[in-house]
Parts: C-alpha cells; sequence; structure tokens
C-alpha cells in the first residue's frame, strides 16, 4: 500500500514539532490526507463502556486537543478517539519551546501544560459535528491556575457528559500546577465523591482515571483503592513519565517534561499487569504507552488491557502504523485462539 506519510514526514520534521502538528491536523481537517484500508478483521472487534468497536486501538489524548478533526480519525484506522484535555477555562501553556522529538529513541519529551481553546470551544465544535462514527472519550483537566481543580473536574463532567462514551479524568499530567493534586489519596477520594454527588441530567456517564508511572508500588495500591471505593469504571495506564532511562541517546533527552513512546512500552505495561492484578478480571484497562507494532499491542492485551492508545509511535510513522498494528495484532490472536482450543 502507498503510505504518503513517508514522503510528508522529512518536511514534516523539519519544523518545530508544534508547526509539524498544526499542520497536520489542517491537512485532516481539509480531508486530504488518505484513509487507511476499511475493513478490520472480526477477531479485533471489542466493546467499550458499552459501545461497539471494530478494533481496540485508540487515538490518544493530545493529537486532537480541540475536538478538530476527531469525526475524521475512523477513516484513519481507530476504533476510538479521546479528545483533549479540555480545561473550564482556555490556557496558552507552557513556553514554547515545549515539544522535543527524539528520533533515536523513538520517544517523544512534551511540557505542553493543557493548550486548549477552553470547554466552550470544544462544546461549540461538538455541538455541530456530533458522535462520530467511532467511540469516544474526553479527557477532562484542571485549569494551571484553578484555586479549586475538583470543582474544575465537576463542571466539566456535568457540561460533556451527553457527548462521549467515557470522560477520562487526567489527574497525572506532570507538566502542569494542579496536574498531580489528585495522586494524594485524600484529594482522589474527596474529587470522586464530589463526581458521585452530580445529579446527573442524562445517564451518569463511565469515568476513567488516567494514572502516572512515576509512583511506587505501595502508593499505586493505595490509589488503586480509593477507586475502586469509588466504583470507578476504569483506568488508563499510563500518562507519561519524568523519569529518563539511561539509554536514552537523543541531544534532547535531558530536557523536562513527559517522556513519551519507546522508552515506556516496558514500565508502564509493567504497570498495567500490576493494576490488573488489584482490580481483578471485569474493570475496563486502557493500555497505553510505547505502542508500535502489533507484537507490543499484544503484549498490552494479554497484561490485562482491553483496549489500547497510541500518539507518539503516529510522529514517526503515521496512520499507517494503525493499519499494520492491527493487521500484525489479528494474526497473533488468530494464533492465541488456535491454541486455545
Amino acid at each position: 500500500m502507498f503510505d504518503p506519510y513517508r514522503f510528508a514526514r522529512p518536511l514534516l520534521h523539519r519544523l518545530d514539532p508544534e508547526d509539524a502538528h498544526e499542520l497536520t491536523l489542517r491537512a485532516l481537517e481539509a480531508n486530504v490526507v488518505p484513509p487507511q484500508p476499511r475493513g478490520d478483521d472480526p477477531i479485533l472487534r471489542t466493546t467499550l463502556f458499552g459501545r461497539e468497536l471494530s478494533n481496540p486501538i485508540g487515538l490518544a489524548a493530545g493529537f486532537d486537543k480541540n475536538g478538530r478533526v476527531y469525526e475524521r480519525m475512523g477513516a484513519q484506522g481507530f476504533g476510538f478517539v479521546e479528545i483533549g484535555g479540555v480545561t473550564p477555562l482556555a490556557q496558552d501553556g507552557n513556553p514554547r519551546p515545549r515539544v522535543f522529538r527524539l528520533p533515536e529513541d523513538g520517544a517523544i519529551i512534551n511540557r505542553m501544560g493543557f493548550p486548549n481553546e477552553g470547554a466552550a470551544a470544544l462544546e461549540a465544535r461538538l455541538q455541530r459535528k456530533g458522535r462520530p462514527s467511532i467511540g469516544i472519550g474526553i479527557n477532562l483537566a484542571a485549569n494551571a491556575d484553578s484555586r479549586d481543580p475538583a470543582d474544575d473536574f465537576v463542571q466539566l463532567a456535568t457540561r460533556f457528559a451527553p457527548y462521549a462514551d467515557y470522560l477520562t479524568l487526567d489527574v497525572s499530567c506532570p507538566n502542569v500546577a494542579n496536574g498531580q493534586v489528585f495522586l494524594d489519596p485524600s484529594c482522589l477520594r474527596d474529587l470522586l465523591a464530589r463526581l458521585a454527588a452530580i445529579p446527573w441530567a442524562v445517564a451518569a456517564p463511565a469515568l476513567v482515571a488516567k494514572l502516572t508511572p512515576d509512583i511506587d508500588d505501595a502508593a499505586l495500591e493505595r490509589l488503586v483503592g480509593v477507586l475502586l471505593d469509588a466504583r470507578i469504571d476504569g483506568i488508563t495506564v499510563s500518562n507519561t513519565t519524568r523519569a529518563r532511562p539511561v539509554t536514552l541517546t537523543a541531544a534532547h533527552a535531558a530536557e523536562a517534561g513527559g517522556l513519551s513512546g519507546r522508552p515506556l512500552f516496558l514500565p508502564s505495561t509493567a504497570m498495567l499487569a500490576r493494576v490488573r492484578a488489584l482490580v481483578g478480571p471485569s474493570l475496563t484497562l486502557i493500555g497505553a504507552g510505547g505502542i508500535a507494532s502489533g507484537a507490543e499491542a499484544f503484549e498490552k492485551m494479554r497484561a490485562g488491557a482491553n483496549v489500547l492508545q497510541l500518539y507518539t509511535g503516529l510522529i514517526y510513522e503515521g496512520t499507517a502504523l494503525v493499519t499494520r498494528i492491527k493487521r500484525e495484532l489479528a494474526v497473533l490472536l488468530e494464533h492465541e485462539a488456535v491454541h486455545q482450543n
């Protein structure tokens, strides 16, 4: 299959990463990005919070912060998409430069700080465009200068419940004030209690908490316990990491921010397995972190993920990566099914 991204990537990677991303969004908005092949292998079918998906590969939050292109992503091969993060009020985020490519490591470092146009702008787009043909989540975050971050989440959850299959509580961003307030179990417990007290005008949305890999096993167990007590619907494992493996070789490896991509695969997958052991078999887990092949997607699922998310790999391979992952994953799942029967 012809892959135009092979020719576009050298040009895009000469640009600042944010400028390249903006150009990508504009191309998607103009509907000039060629679609990926239609028709997923039936073995990839799954459900996510009651929504039927043709495949378990999702687009992670951060790609479409303001809901500009989410309706295009089914044609790019995804089974679901997560918009955001969105904050109640628009904010600029951290000063640029704030995104750094580490091509030798298959990684990205970002310290974006949740730049976005705010809740009103996103809701206006959702009202205009409607539900996509694929599953949809919305990633929620507190404003960096908010005096009551929990109230920010309550406002956002109330506002966006009608528009999504699930809402993600991004309580683990390493790049912004208020980003990790709720890693304190007492603060997290208070937030979840306030969300549970919302008098929903529609059916209560499925709520997902996104966790950081930068905590030890004891802290992880405490946080998961709080989430289970509150009857959370799902957990995303994991967010980016502040850690810097000694194996990093790229020039920007020392930049501050969250590291994503290939170096995150092993620690996030190990954390995923720990979370699955803590929560048991029934809770929905979204596996994220460093997926760039069908074998890695399969490994995440064997570690306990129900569905998967990726983003960083797209920067290096484009959406042809989604098609390749699905084809490789289908072969591995079929092979597993044969040997189980």
